[in-house]
């Protein structure tokens, strides 16, 4: 081990309901030197998804659960300071998954490099990175929205959200987004260019939806659940389509309200010819060329348009977590780890 060091923040305790600071620890640790075959790499850029929620749970998932005292995991722009791997050069920077650390060791598997003259390395972790494929994904694969349908999606000021929208107009239709607060929704409909626009957190919430959808919902992208969801449902058509990427309203739940509406939910799914599909990105990743070059070729021709949400420091990272939780970044939130 140097003896230099590696600020890194694991998981203290399995959060009980909302997650609290003292659910994370942040613990100062040695680096390790690469062996042979390895690399070394400095983090820059740290992604903080609402998915990681899932993981400080301990029940089972699509993916394994971190365990307590393990670095809490995400997506990393990094940059390689010593390399022993004949694939990658000091100086190099790679899209990794190193979580939430300053430095990390990799054997070379998964990394992807970046190339900074093409565009900005933190859009490899939103617009250009795993929120802009789910989008990309999710709505065309699931969604397959049609020209002159109406197509909604949650949190549209979010990092899937804002993408969703824009490919819906891209593809014919009519984008409808709910957001949370007067500047993110004046952020969708002006500097996203969608149709309209309906604040959940309107005291009239459902009947301004209703209204921005006089010809009802085709397709629904399902980024929140709860009460967006239960204005969203009766405005269903017949053979809409709902791909669940995220139930973010959800994720703190502990246990099941005692209000039992999935009967009343299968009957709707039945009469209406619903289609819902809950999806993980990863299950596309046979679109990922096609998706980096279309998403390339609409940001360049100003089609789709993107927000990043900057917090300065490591140690920053769990309170800035919390907010994303509760709604309170603006664009793709990412963690600025080094320079």
């Amino acid at each position: 081990m140097s003896t230099e060091t590696n600020i890194r923040i694991v998981l203290a305790a399995r959060p009980q309901g909302r997650p609290k600071p003292s659910d994370f620890r942040i613990e100062s640790v040695g680096i390790a030197e690469p062996g042979e075959g390895e690399l070394l790499l400095q983090i820059l850029y740290l992604s903080l998804d609402p998915y990681m929620r899932g993981r400080m749970n301990a029940t089972k998932s699509y993916a394994k659960p971190v365990e307590i005292d393990g670095v809490m995991e995400g997506g990393t722009v990094a940059r390689v300071v010593k390399s022993r791997h004949a694939g990658f050069a000091e100086g190099d920077i790679v899209l990794s998954h190193s979580g939430w650390q300053g430095f990390a060791l990799s054997d070379g598997v998964g990394l992807r490099k970046l190339d900074p003259a093409a565009a900005p390395v933190t859009t490899a972790l939103g617009v250009l990175g795993m929120p802009g494929f789910t989008a990309y994904a999710g709505l065309l694969t699931i969604g397959q929205p049609k020209a002159g349908e109406t197509v909604v999606v949650a949190a549209a000021s979010g990092a899937v959200g804002s993408a969703v929208g824009q490919i819906a107009r891209i593809k014919g239709a009519r984008a409808v987004g709910i957001a949370g607060g007067a500047d993110k929704c004046a952020f969708v409909r002006r500097e996203l260019g969608f149709d309209a626009v309906v604040d959940h957190r309107a005291d009239n919430f459902a009947e301004q939806l209703k209204a921005a959808c006089p010809d009802g919902i085709d397709v629904y992208f399902e980024n929140v659940g709860g009460p967006v969801w239960d204005a969203v449902f009766p405005l269903l058509n017949e053979f809409a389509r709902v791909p669940v990427c995220g139930l973010i309203a959800q994720y703190n739940t502990i246990a099941a309200s005692a209000d039992d509406r999935l009967p009343t939910l299968m009957q709707q799914v039945l009469h209406r010819s619903l289609t819902i599909r809950g999806f993980i990105q990863r299950e596309f990743v046979d679109q990922r060329p096609a998706f980096y070059r279309d998403m390339a070729g609409w940001i360049a021709s100003g089609q789709v348009r993107y927000r990043e949400d900057i917090v300065d420091g490591l140690e920053n990272a769990p309170q800035a977590f919390l907010g994303l939780l509760e709604g309170k970044n603006f664009g793709k939130l990412i963690v600025r780890v080094a320079q």
